[in-house]
């Protein structure tokens, strides 16, 4: 196995970090990492914002769903889909009736975005630094959007914690789904009711005997847990105030 697929394969998300700044050289290293990934025609885009404050840290644990440990992370990068500065170079190179970023554009920062954040934590990785994926900064629009600063045809795609792994960390390694049920030959599989039930086999198995959910099977632990939350509910309305500027195309 070569060290870019065992980098791959040990990583897991962190959420404890130990106490030491990341230094120059290895952010350095991490955000040239960012820049190499593939981009949609080489446009690149999407930003990136580095957030060292304590105080936006703090603010960050609080609106992206009350998750403590993301103000003891020593660095956070939020990786915007940024359309914004293309289409205002377009009228800065004199383009007469420059029709405002669509939704095709949105998906194709996203996608750019996202491509990037994941060069970052493969990047990170391998220098010894841990991270986490927090789909939260989609959610909060109003105050995300004054917190950092964000105009009209940005969005944020995603947030990542980042932190060197603490001394003997114990890694807990989750369990994927097997790849029958993710990749399908030429055409997309609906799975019957038994593929379902196997694929969830072992989920069910590890489910714990009690929850706060008061579910009666795994199925309706995450339902209530994640699609029918409150949390996803706000990051579905946030995401559509968000792209409302996308979607009233001029």
């Amino acid at each position: 196995m070569n060290n870019v697929i065992e980098t791959i394969n040990n990583r897991v998300s962190l959420r404890v970090y130990k106490d030491t700044p990341i230094s120059d050289e290895d952010l350095n290293i991490i955000l040239n990492s960012a820049i190499k990934a593939p981009t949609a025609g080489n446009m690149m885009m999407y930003s990136i914002l580095k957030i060292k404050s304590d105080k936006t840290k703090e603010k960050l644990s609080v609106t992206c769903d009350n998750q403590p440990f993301i103000k003891n992370a020593p660095l956070i990068l939020i990786f915007l889909a940024d359309v914004n500065k293309w289409f205002n170079y377009f009228k800065v190179c004199g383009i007469n009736n420059v029709k405002s970023p669509g939704l095709n554009d949105l998906m194709l920062g996203i996608n750019d975005a996202l491509i990037a954040a994941q060069n970052v934590v493969i990047a990170a990785e391998s220098l010894g630094i841990g991270s986490c994926y927090i789909g939260d900064i989609m959610e909060n629009y109003e105050i995300h959007k004054k917190l950092l600063n964000l105009p009209d045809y940005t969005f944020p795609a995603c947030m990542l914690t980042l932190g060197y792994y603490p001394d003997n960390y114990k890694r807990n390694f989750r369990d994927r789904f097997d790849s029958d049920f993710v990749v399908f030959d030429e055409i997309y599989e609906d799975l019957n009711t038994d593929k379902l039930k196997d694929m969830f086999i072992v989920k069910e198995n590890n489910m714990p005997k009690t929850n706060s959910c008061n579910a009666k099977n795994f199925g309706e632990l995450i339902y209530k847990k994640k699609i029918n939350s409150d949390f996803s509910k706000e990051m579905n309305r946030s995401i559509i105030e968000n792209i409302k500027c996308f979607i009233d195309e001029k």
